[in-house]
């Protein structure tokens, strides 16, 4: 028997058993970014080459995709992918994800200076060698011999160069300025001192004629001493 009304399916209709879901269509999750679903768009279209009917689904479920979104956020409900890219924000803002600033460079320490103390201490004693013993001799032989040979002595001048040269010589050993300035105007000045009460002792009550060679030749021998025991 020959049903007229039956007929067999035509190739060229679409299956209507085929799956009209957009997010199935494209295979993302409804959870799915933006970027996602472009992706997805894109990779599809690839997919189906040249077909007109294939591409338009594509593209009809990519246009669903996104008026669906749309929807959501002018009915105020804040669609799954939403809330899932708020969830991962959250994720990388707490402070065990947050990125650690990079490490300020820092600056070189100075080492603090040290206190230096500045009570009196005796200095050390050591005979003088090579330099730092012919040094100060070949400058206060001609200076004790100048003080005794010339009639009017220039003991200021005299007794200037002979604490100069202490002073050059205490440096040279030491290397402390300082220490050595105080050093040798100190010898000086105990040397001008006991010199001027030799002068009173001696040479008023016994009338010596060299007041002036006695005054300061203390002090030029107390300076040659320190220049050459001083270290």
């Amino acid at each position: 028997m020959n049903h007229g009304n039956d007929s067999a399916p035509d190739p060229a209709q679409p299956s209507r058993s085929a799956s009209q879901d957009p997010y199935q269509l494209l295979g993302v999750a409804v959870d799915a970014s933006f970027d996602e679903v472009q992706a997805a768009r894109d990779t599809r279209l690839q997919e189906q080459g040249e077909d007109p009917i294939a591409r338009s689904r594509v593209e009809a479920a990519y246009d669903a995709i996104l008026m669906n979104r749309l929807r959501e956020r002018q009915q105020g409900r804040i669609s799954t992918a939403a809330r899932s890219a708020s969830q991962r924000e959250q994720t990388l803002t707490t402070p065990s994800a947050r990125p650690r600033p990079a490490a300020q460079p820092r600056l070189p320490q100075l080492p603090s200076p040290a206190l230096v103390r500045s009570g009196f201490s005796l200095p050390s004693l050591e005979a003088a060698r090579g330099r730092e013993l012919w040094f100060p001799l070949l400058v206060f032989a001609p200076l004790v011999a100048l003080l005794f040979l010339l009639p009017v002595p220039p003991a200021e001048l005299l007794l200037s160069l002979a604490t100069l040269t202490t002073l050059l010589n205490l440096q040279r050993r030491s290397g402390r300025f300082l220490v050595s300035l105080g050093w040798s105007f100190g010898l000086l000045c105990l040397g001008l001192g006991l010199g001027a009460w030799l002068a009173i002792g001696l040479a008023s009550p016994l009338g010596l004629p060299f007041a002036v060679q006695i005054q300061s030749l203390p002090a030029l021998l107390l300076l040659l001493l320190g220049a050459l025991l001083i270290g």
